[in-house]
């Protein structure tokens, strides 16, 4: 969600922290700010809204050497110019950018009030400046140290300190922080997308870790002020991955990049001599992945309806039961964690909050956690028992697509590792891998014929209600193209099994609720013809995305997507292309924000 951006160099830190900021936008939020260091003192410019308006008042000549900028989606506070970040203690000495959420800022706050201090905002960070000012001796990051022991709930935050003008204190819990390491100049941020136009060399915060930098280095240290050593990564990606390039939009060009990104995937993890995959993050050898007796996948959201497909794909094909579970819930549930049981947590950004603390609370109760992530260095990636990056490449756009494409990737090949250890043949790897290898050429092909769909959501956007359909692996499909719609268009759309809509979803029927059905040719194909009948009968329009040629759907839609021919398990991928195509259109045609829907973020890293 929120964006942190920091900065001490020789270079203009204004026009650093406001390049940051743009490359933080699609986190999602609802103002920005900054403040920069001078001779007469700090100097603090933010504003509500779309960072264009925070531009608008800062001053065209770049200025200051040492400074922070934040983007803020509000939780403690309405959207108000005094609600948005920097944050300054009473001396307004001291600055500060957060993200997370204070639990037991409304305790602290009316104790520093009861000593005289007074607040300027209705944020829980806001607290934390007068704490560190109540705190401070002489020693910014001792004042910091102390002020944390205080705090209950997470943050990811920035200091800075007019006493201290060379100076930033960076701390992390729960909510995510790098340092970015230049020459002459370093850099804090809560994500690479901020600072890689400066820097590839990156540190990974971990929780409980508190860093000081200056132009010339850094020190970390933990909560108790011990040192902490710490590597330096890489960034794998070009600044030009963060930008648009060509396209009037990041989900679009996050679309079309669905081809490679698989094709990425799946490189170095397919071995064709044996006819079966290679993840070496697992972790896990042949033997141990033999006594796996049931998997079980947490995730959220987007990441959620890809842990569905693998779950049906795993019992088809591998023969192990298996299912996927809304993160959010797991861990409240206080789950029962069986034998011999594999769980697998799956997020793109590797920070999703609910996502985290379930596998945290698995893992306290003994079992095996591994993570599918897209982030290097992320929380998820980093405390997991083992996984696999799915290497998507960055995904700007709030609204998941390619991440999705490449999440089921990294399980179709999970799945063939299994299913090969088990009771799939040689011949019938061979196949598999055969069709999964076939997958980008087959998504090239509908990306030239886009045009189509691009008519049928202009035709449909401007209805208040969508029903998806669709049965087997692409059930869970259905589901994530009903998300996509509702996510960036705001039209009200659901996913169902096509099996259940005579339970109950055939209510809705009518000439202004149109359905969309996945229309796969597989072994449920005259299944879905016969649901298809049922709402036809009803006078409701229906939009097919089936095969090449399937007359009997051209027999009963009002309007068809085609797709390629394939392996019935390969549907999943082709028929999720059309759907996302469908929502950028039908976005579009209505003037929506595509990268940046209303209330969403990208990265939601607080329950």
């Amino acid at each position: 969600m929120c964006g942190i951006i920091g900065y001490c160099g020789k270079k203009a830190s204004s026009e650093v922290l406001l390049e940051g900021l743009k490359r933080l936008e699609y986190r999602g939020y609802d103002s920005s700010g900054i403040c920069v260091d001078s001779p007469e003192g700090f100097k603090i410019i933010k504003k509500t809204g779309k960072l264009k308006n925070l531009l608008s008042i800062v001053p065209e000549r770049p200025f200051g050497h040492n400074g922070i900028g934040h983007t803020r989606w509000a939780t403690h506070g309405g959207v108000t110019d005094a609600n948005a970040h920097p944050h300054t203690d009473c001396t307004g000495k001291i600055s500060i950018v957060h993200n997370g959420i204070i639990e037991n800022y409304e305790t602290l706050r009316r104790l520093l009030k009861e000593k005289g201090h007074t607040f300027k905002s209705d944020t829980d960070t806001e607290v934390i400046a007068h704490l560190i000012e109540s705190c401070y001796k002489g020693n910014l990051t001792k004042a910091v140290l102390e002020a944390l022991s205080l705090l209950k709930g997470t943050y990811g935050l920035v200091v800075m300190h007019q006493d201290h003008p060379d100076v930033l204190v960076g701390a992390r819990n729960g909510s995510p922080l790098i340092m970015g390491i230049g020459d002459g100049e370093m850099f804090l941020a809560s994500d690479a997308a901020a600072i890689i136009s400066y820097t590839k060399q990156v540190i990974y915060l971990k929780d409980g870790e508190v860093v000081t930098v200056t132009p010339d280095g850094f020190q970390t240290v933990d909560l108790d002020e011990k040192a902490v050593e710490k590597d330096i990564d890489v960034v794998e990606w070009e600044a030009e991955a963060y930008e648009k390039g060509k396209y009037p939009y990041f989900m679009l060009k996050e679309i079309y990049e669905q081809s490679k990104s698989i094709q990425r995937g799946m490189n170095g993890r397919i071995d064709m001599e044996l006819a079966t995959g290679h993840l070496g993050g697992l972790n896990m050898t042949p033997e141990e992945l033999l006594k796996v007796e049931r998997v079980v996948i947490i995730a959220a959201g987007t990441s959620y309806h890809a842990g569905l497909v693998a779950a049906l794909l795993l019992e088809n094909l591998a023969r192990i039961p298996a299912h996927a579970e809304i993160a959010s819930e797991i861990r409240y549930r206080n789950p029962i964690i069986e034998k011999n049981t594999l769980y697998f947590a799956i997020s793109q950004s590797g920070e999703t909050a609910d996502t985290l603390y379930a596998m945290r609370e698995l893992q306290r109760k003994g079992a095996r956690v591994l993570g599918i992530c897209n982030v290097v260095g992320s929380t998820i990636a980093r405390e997991s028992d083992g996984g696999v990056y799915i290497h998507s490449g960055p995904e700007i756009a709030v609204a998941s697509t390619k991440a999705f494409t490449s999440q089921l990737t990294a399980m179709y090949i999970f799945t063939l590792i299994m299913a090969r250890l088990r009771s799939m043949s040689y011949e019938d790897g061979s196949e598999f891998i055969k069709e999964l290898t076939a997958v980008p050429a087959k998504i090239e092909k509908i990306f030239r014929n886009v045009e189509n769909i691009n008519i049928i959501a202009k035709k449909y956007c401007h209805t208040e209600s969508f029903l998806f359909l669709g049965r087997g692996l692409n059930y869970p499909v259905a589901m994530e193209g009903a998300l996509k719609l509702k996510e960036i268009s705001y039209i009200h759309a659901e996913g169902f099994s096509a099996a259940e809509i005579k339970h109950g979803p055939i209510a809705l029927i009518n000439e202004r609720t149109p359905s969309l059905f996945l229309v796969p040719d597989d072994r449920l194909h005259d299944k879905i013809i016969s649901n298809m009948k049922e709402v036809k009968s009803r006078g409701g329009k229906i939009i097919a995305v089936a095969v090449e040629n399937d007359e009997a759907v051209k027999g009963i839609a009002d309007d068809v997507i085609e797709i390629p021919r394939a392996s019935e398990y390969m549907y999943p991928f082709l028929m999720s292309i059309p759907l996302q195509f469908l929502a950028y259109y039908a976005a579009l045609e209505l003037g929506r924000d595509v990268d940046q829907p209303n209330n969403l973020a990208k990265s939601v890293t607080v329950e």
